[in-house]
């Protein structure tokens, strides 16, 4: 029996409901033990035995909780997760971590000095699509890196319901905020931070108050250049992941199965969790000697959210290091926040 790790989850919409309530309870390490509801109570429902709370203060007082998790809105996480560090919790936070690095590296800092972790949640490392990527760009066989393209594209013309996504006066608002942190984690996870870096923000649906459209090009030593983009508007959705090199390329065309999945209602722990069908394979192109093209598919490893909520355990219990650490959040918000 493994030593229980007590769990509060700050609100229980659509991120609570799929991407951490069902990890929390396939995970025997954690208890999950309470949930801020405001209005709908439907947490114990689905998890029996589970608190609901009326406020996150509720939440926060609980002493019987050691990590809480705050997927509440993006302007609203520097203010919730030094409340709960104050608090002596353990805080695992949703991207983006915070708004700017001044406020991320005050809250490093004072896990510190409290003895606690705060751990960012940057799940799409544990995406499908991401692990076959790293497996090829680290075996060595595309050779000389020249250059790397990540996307992350949806086709959604109208303005969203969330205000802190859409309105310019919440802070840490826009699509870069959004879909920015994945993109940039992922280069950093496999490159490091950048030599210098570009940036180009556009709004292109009507109305629109903030930026729909990003594109960042990152430059790194050895002439390697990586270029992230995310938009709104893609009605025929192009590959997430090419990669170009000396020796051959590598193109996959979507990124992960999971959040599909979760949002169908599969378990982490039903068969099938996480495996791709074979549309989603990637292709490995190959150079040969003779100069011909030696053409691969390649099938990825199963995506698993579930290794991300390990790894936070074994950070928190066994101090074991968290692999998204605080240098790869500073790089990160450094190109999120810059103008």
């Amino acid at each position: 029996m493994r030593s229980k790790i007590n769990v509060g989850l700050m609100a229980y919409g659509m991120s609570g409901k799929v991407f951490h309530a069902p990890f929390i309870a396939a995970n025997d390490g954690f208890n999950f033990v309470a949930v801020t509801e405001r209005s709908k109570k439907q947490a114990e429902k689905d998890y029996p035995g589970v608190i609901s709370y009326d406020s996150i203060d509720q939440l926060i007082s609980d002493e019987n909780i050691d990590l809480i998790i705050i997927n509440t809105p993006n302007y609203t996480h520097y203010e919730y997760a030094k409340k709960c560090l104050l608090a002596g919790k353990h805080i695992l936070v949703e991207k983006p971590f915070t708004a700017t690095t001044v406020q991320a590296a005050e809250l490093f800092e004072l896990a510190r000095q409290v003895g606690k972790k705060a751990l960012v949640y940057q799940n799409r490392r544990f995406d499908s699509g991401f692990k076959i990527t790293k497996q090829i760009i680290e075996s060595g066989q595309l050779g000389k890196l020249t250059e790397v393209y990540f996307r992350f594209d949806r086709y959604r013309n109208e303005i969203g319901p969330k205000l802190f996504k859409e309105d310019s006066t919440f802070e840490a608002s826009g699509l870069q905020y959004d879909l920015g942190p994945h993109l940039i984690d992922q280069a950093v996870a496999l490159f490091g931070k950048p030599e210098r870096f570009y940036k180009v923000l556009a709004s292109n649906r009507q109305e629109s108050q903030v930026d729909d459209y990003f594109f960042i090009h990152l430059a790194y030593p050895n002439q390697l250049n990586v270029y992230l983009t995310a938009t709104l508007l893609a009605a025929d959705i192009p590959p997430a992941f090419v990669v170009n090199g000396s020796m051959g390329s590598f193109s996959k065309n979507h990124g992960d199965v999971q959040e599909a999945q979760l949002l169908n209602g599969m378990k982490p722990t039903d068969k099938g969790y996480g495996v791709e069908g074979q549309s989603d394979a990637g292709k490995l192109t190959l150079v040969t000697g003779a100069n011909e093209r030696k053409v691969e598919v390649l099938t990825s490893p199963k995506g698993n959210y579930g290794e991300l909520f390990e790894a936070v355990y074994q950070t928190i219990t066994n101090d074991v290091p968290y692999p998204i650490t605080e240098a790869d959040i500073i790089a990160q918000l450094a190109i999120l926040e810059s103008k």
